[in-house]
């Protein structure tokens, strides 16, 4: 063998790192690529999961835990877990009640209630981009015609000049 061709040549190793990849190069990568989709594929949705959950306001904000409870669980009549889910968050500074209601276009309206809610800053968290309004004095607020889908709020607390956040859990809507 000449050891000009030999791949463990550090000089060869360098001259073919330096150069462009070709039509074998891609032909390797893509074989590579299907092995590993084929054999040991990403979790559908972990890469949208993981981007939605990365981020830098959630290193600095009070955290709500959550307690769900479901109005068709209850007794409501003609009122199937699809159609509403009324979910409270509560954290040390916050307790906030949401109700997800189906639409028939395949959306979700959420009505949420704060206490303490006057002055309260609101931003529901999509992975398509966040959503805000503001509750009113007796903390009402509402998102309509929101996807389905992954999504937490955060609800920005008045302190004075300043403001505290408090985030959620995500949710699937």
């Amino acid at each position: 063998m000449n050891t000009a061709d030999d791949p463990r040549d550090p000089v060869l190793e360098g001259r073919l790192a330096a150069a462009p990849l070709d039509s074998a190069d891609f032909a390797v990568l893509e074989s590579l690529r299907d092995y590993f989709e084929g054999s040991d594929p990403v979790p559908t949705g972990l890469v949208e999961r993981i981007q939605f959950e990365i981020t830098l306001d959630a290193l600095q904000a009070e955290i709500a835990t959550l307690t769900q409870l479901d109005l068709a669980e209850s007794g409501a009549r003609g009122v199937t877990t699809e159609d509403v889910r009324t979910i409270t968050f509560t954290s040390a500074s916050l307790t906030t009640m949401v109700t997800v209601t189906a639409e028939s276009d395949g959306s979700v309206r959420v009505d949420g209630w704060a206490a303490p809610g006057a002055g309260l800053r609101v931003e529901l968290l999509l992975p398509e981009g966040p959503r805000e309004t503001y509750a009113d004095d007796t903390g009402r607020f509402a998102f309509e015609a929101v996807p389905r889908g992954l999504s937490k709020l955060a609800m920005h607390v008045p302190r004075g000049e300043e403001f505290s956040t408090v985030l959620t859990p995500t949710i699937e809507l």
